[in-house]
């Protein structure tokens, strides 16, 4: 019998992302899309992360399963919902100049995320079968409220 070696899945997913970018643009929405990517990029537990399409992004955890990756995933979704991003104003230079000054017209807007996370098991042996876990599990914490993790 082969060994099988643990990795999890998780799907993550912007909230109400087509909402936010109906209200804002999709230029603001870009920058929520690099946002959340820069927040991914800090993700804990060794997990790898990647862009999966439109608002959707994938982390692989090598080596972990599902109990193991959640309270990394747990800690990202909690950052990404408290921390916001300033909503530029027009006249930003486009340079960095060499002291900021905060603008009274610099908003924060907050995000959140919904996650879904599975792993490698008998029932779900291939990649392929991980990933659909992970996103029904994702559709599951979207459906259960948003703002949550569900495996």
């Amino acid at each position: 019998m082969p060994l099988l070696l643990p990795y999890a899945i998780a799907m993550l997913d912007i909230d109400f992302f087509k909402k936010f970018n109906d209200t804002y643009g999709h230029d603001v929405g870009d920058n929520a899309l690099r946002f959340v990517a820069t927040m991914m990029k800090n993700v804990t537990g060794g997990g790898k992360i990647y862009r999966y399409g439109g608002e959707e992004f994938t982390i692989i955890f090598p080596g972990k399963g599902v109990d193991d990756a959640v309270p990394h995933l747990e800690k990202l979704r909690n950052k990404i919902s408290k921390r916001g991003f300033i909503l530029r104003g027009q006249n930003r230079p486009k340079k960095k100049p060499k002291n900021i000054t905060p603008s009274n017209s610099s908003k924060r807007l907050f995000l959140t995320v919904s996650i879904g996370v599975s792993e490698k098991t008998e029932r779900n042996k291939t990649a392929e079968a991980v990933l659909k876990s992970a996103d029904n599990a994702l559709y599951r914490a979207k459906e259960n409220g948003r703002n949550r993790i569900s495996s």
